[in-house]
């Protein structure tokens, strides 16, 4: 599984904050994180917000290569695939009755 750290889920937030897609992505994904600190030990000690998170991660840092960490366009990613990878945040955020915002497209 792929994870994203603090500080690799901050540099995508700039990297993409003008994306259509990703930009969202990653300020979801942030949310999430900064949730997930404030009411656990947490981001990189509670898996369980990780493992929902996986998709998300796999399509902002898709294989972690150069190709993908460079290209600030990335028309790779679809918006049919960010809505699949939101569909596990959203069972978690409601199973922990957690109140951070999705942005959605």
């Amino acid at each position: 599984m792929r994870f994203m750290n603090g500080y690799d889920v901050e540099n995508a937030v700039e990297r993409y904050k003008n994306h259509p897609i990703l930009g969202p992505a990653t300020r979801n994904l942030d949310r999430l994180v900064e949730w997930t600190n404030e009411n656990s030990d947490g981001w990189a000690y509670w898996p369980k917000p990780a493992r929902a998170a996986a998709k998300l991660m796999e399509l902002i840092e898709r294989d972690g290569t150069n190709r993908y960490y460079g290209d600030r366009d990335r028309e790779d990613v679809t918006i049919g695939e960010y809505r699949k990878a939101l569909a596990p945040i959203k069972a978690f955020r409601t199973k922990q009755g957690a109140d951070f915002k999705i942005e959605e497209i």
